[in-house]
């Protein structure tokens, strides 16, 4: 249905410019107030059953805090020396969300297995207070099963496969004991709440796959740092069972810390392995090192490398010097050699104590010189032909001949030395050489048993930390505040679901038929008209819920107050005004587009409306090919209109008929259907017709057929003075406006106007009865409007 949604201004180009009506929206969804109640009862009782049984859920909270180097003890952070020591609390926190650590907390804790009893429409979680424990053997963690079991008395329980579809067989089985079932081997034992008050329980046991079990924990477990630098946290669990939701994250703080303690202690022990395996690794390359440095100094004798090459280096200095001395002592000799072998130096005296030679030869010499000074005294005393003399000389001759020969044993000496003096000098030198090698070699040997001698003590001081910080590992989260159980539901909340299917039943209904309302077509008021041609508007005939013992239904009465009878005198007055050329509109003919719209329900009333004034009133029916107005009276068997027409000796008052109700009011109904209405409309007749129906009428009202559906319309419009354009509410495509407005403004039908019928009391109506027309004949169908039932829909 569309409402009057838009309210019309004037711009100052004179367009109508629309502007939302906010009351008149507000107006049109209160008018279906059945719609909003029906939507209200089906979703607030729908959303109250899935409250009724939807399982109760709490909620369990729980603080802890994290072990960081800022909030751990001066003595737990020794455990700490030479590590990292930053904690991430992002890392903390999806290690608690790890499947493996929730799956070793719900299999401590037997949460993979729900003991259920139904309470109304909700099965309520019992965990620990449910009077029996139920295990299966030989399932498969994959594998899941539902069981009822319903003790019967202190030994013996009844239990069968829960199966919607199938009976199953029960089967009796004994307390603490294994019995082999159809559904496996069973084991049940008793809690201490089985007793006399849970004979006849029925306890729903199932056990669901543990993968699955981990993703629910996990889907409902929200783990929160309280702060963004603060390593506390808050552990919430959501869980059909309060008890269960505590003991979950209680189990898990523990089964956390079991965890991280087990992979400190095992770093400990991998790392005491490895510190032990290298130490003794490197123990036995220091050793190794310790051999090369004992076989260098053993080659050295005992002495370093650096005191050995300043041995070396002094030997060879000296053994220079010592080369140097023999070298001068040789060239010494030789120059005696040199002396002695000369001619001219044979009376003169030899250098003594010069140190050239060996004591030896140095008397030798001494002797040579005394006798030479005797000899040379005997000759200056004598001539050298004195015997004496001659006896000197020929001993000065061997004794010089025996100083030569001394002088050449020196020098044979002093080579000798000198080739002795060279050997060592080069022996030395070359050690001296080989000093840097030798150096290097010591230096990389040393060099290496620093590396591994402090390698070595880095593992012994290691190896040390590692014990102490096996000996001091504590746990890594702490709990601050124990885990709170909710006494009261967090969901469902009554009030929630009720009022989220109240919302709905509100929403949905108000969507839909503002959606229908904004899509619509159909022309519903008289803004629609109005807007869309320039075709006079004369009135708007409401819907009437009267009922009337008239046979024609006429809902009209002389002296009534109600809408309907108010709005066809309003449409008489407007007709009043229709005047052409000053002559008042007598014949005034009704018609249409299509079936349904009223028009038959239009001219009774109206022309009895104007019967009350005191005015004769005469009602034709020209639809030959149905005849709806004749039907409604009544008259339908007599003779009419179609008689008169087709047969010149028929006069006007056979085919008048008085009404028993009005006398002012008399009807004029088609007779026999015609089979050819179109002639008998042309025909000279009509025009006779009425013309006697004006001079003796003050109004005719003719009902006439649709125009565009056959050609009566256009052929009878020469009689009318007034068309009267019946429009239904709710019927008509407003995309048919301007075809009215171009038959309008084209005058093919006489000076028309436009009425509007059937709008419901408010303006929102989908519009009044029907026409009751079933079929036009002559290949012209229109079909009957179905009835509406109480909420609209056509049956």
């Amino acid at each position: 249905m569309r409402v009057n949604q838009y309210n019309s201004s004037i711009a100052a180009d004179g367009k109508k410019e629309q502007s939302i009506n906010v009351l008149d929206i507000l107006k049109y969804l209160l008018y279906q107030w059945k719609w909003f109640a029906l939507s209200v009862l089906v979703f607030g009782a729908y959303y109250y059953y899935q409250y009724s049984k939807s399982p109760f859920i709490y909620r369990s909270v729980e603080t802890v805090m994290i072990k960081t180097p800022v909030n751990t003890p001066v003595t737990a952070r020794l455990t700490r020396t030479n590590s990292i020591n930053t904690v991430s609390v992002k890392s903390e926190i999806l290690q608690l969300r790890s499947k493996e650590l929730m799956r070793t907390t719900i299999e401590r804790i037997g949460a993979e297995t729900n003991y259920l009893e139904r309470v109304g429409l909700r099965y309520n979680e019992l965990y620990k207070t449910s009077p029996v424990s139920v295990a299966l053997g030989g399932k498969s963690e994959s594998i899941g099963y539902d069981l009822l079991v319903i003790p019967l008395d202190a030994n013996h329980v009844r239990v069968r496969k829960r199966n919607d579809k199938t009976e199953d067989e029960e089967v009796k089985i004994p307390l603490n004991n294994e019995t082999k079932t159809p559904f496996g081997v069973l084991m049940i034992k008793p809690t201490p709440f089985y007793n006399e008050a849970s004979y006849g329980r029925v306890i729903r046991v199932v056990k669901r796959p543990i993968t699955a079990v981990v993703s629910y924990f996990l889907s409902n477990l929200n783990i929160s740092q309280m702060d963004d630098d603060a390593s506390l946290l808050q552990i919430a669990l959501e869980d059909t069972n309060p008890q269960r939701a505590a003991a979950l994250i209680t189990e898990l703080i523990t089964v956390y810390n079991e965890v991280t303690l087990s992979d400190k202690n095992q770093i400990a022990v991998n790392t005491e392995e490895f510190i032990r395996d290298r130490l003794a690794i490197i123990e036995s390359e220091l050793g190794s090192v310790e051999s090369d440095i004992e076989r260098l100094r053993t080659a050295n004798q005992g002495v370093d490398v650096q005191t050995a090459g300043q041995m070396y280096l002094s030997d060879t200095r000296q053994f220079q010097s010592e080369r140097t001395k023999i070298e001068t002592d040789i060239n010494l000799a030789n120059m005696m050699r040199e002396y002695l072998t000369a001619n001219g130096g044979q009376y003169e005296l030899m250098p003594n104590n010069t140190g050239l030679v060996d004591a030896s030869v140095e008397s030798q010499i001494g002797e040579y010189n005394t006798m030479l000074l005797r000899r040379n005294r005997l000759v200056e005393g004598s001539s050298t032909a004195n015997p004496v003399v001659v006896d000197l000389d020929r001993n000065l001759a061997s004794m010089r001949d025996n100083i030569y020969e001394a002088v050449n044993n020196t020098l044979r000496g002093l080579d000798i030395k000198m080739n002795n003096i060279l050997k060592e000098e080069q022996s030395a030198r070359g050690k001296v050489m080989q000093v840097p090698r030798k150096q290097r070699m010591m230096l990389s040997v040393e060099r290496q048993q620093k590396v591994k001698e402090e390698l070595y003590l880095y593992l012994l001081n290691k190896r040390e930390e590692n014990a102490i910080n096996q000996a001091m590992t504590d746990e890594s989260i702490r709990i601050v505040d124990a885990a709170s159980r909710s006494t009261a539901p967090i969901h469902p909340s009554k009030f929630r679901k009720v009022g989220t299917g109240v919302a709905i039943g509100l929403v949905l209904p108000a969507v839909i038929l503002l959606l229908t309302m904004m899509l619509d077509t159909k022309v519903r008021t008289r803004r629609d008209i109005e807007e869309a041609v320039s075709v006079p508007f004369l009135g708007e005939i409401p819907l009437s819920d009267r009922k009337t013992n008239s046979k024609t239904n006429i809902l009209v009465s002389e002296t009534g107050r109600d809408p309907l009878t108010e709005a066809f005198r309003i449409l008489r007055t407007n007709i009043s005004f229709m005047s052409s050329d000053g002559i008042e509109a007598k014949v005034i003919m009704l018609t249409s587009f299509g079936i349904g719209v009223g028009k038959t329900f239009t001219s009774l009333n109206l022309a009895t409306t104007m019967s009350y004034l005191g005015k004769r009133v005469a009602v034709v029916d020209l639809d030959l090919r149905k005849g709806s107005l004749s039907t409604r009276a009544g008259l339908n068997s007599l003779k009419g209109v179609s008689h008169y027409l087709s047969n010149p000796n028929v006069q006007m008052e056979q085919i008048r008929h008085i009404s028993e109700e009005i006398p002012n009011l008399h009807f004029f109904p088609i007779g026999a259907i015609a089979p050819n209405p179109v002639e008998l409309l042309l025909s000279k007749r009509l025009d006779d017709l009425f013309q006697i129906l004006r001079n003796q009428y003050d109004y005719i009202i003719v009902d006439g057929v649709p125009i565009g559906v056959v050609a009566d319309a256009a052929i009878v419009d020469r009689i009318s003075d007034l068309t009267l354009f019946m429009i239904r509410a709710g019927k008509m495509d407003r995309r048919q406006l301007p075809d009215i407005d171009r038959i309008y403004k084209e005058k093919k039908i006489n000076n028309i106007a436009i009425v509007l019928n059937g709008l419901k009391l408010g303006g929102y109506s989908y519009g009044y009865g029907s026409d009751g027309y079933g079929g036009y004949g002559y290949g012209y169908g229109y079909g009957e409007e179905k009835k509406r039932g109480i909420f609209g829909f056509k049956r």
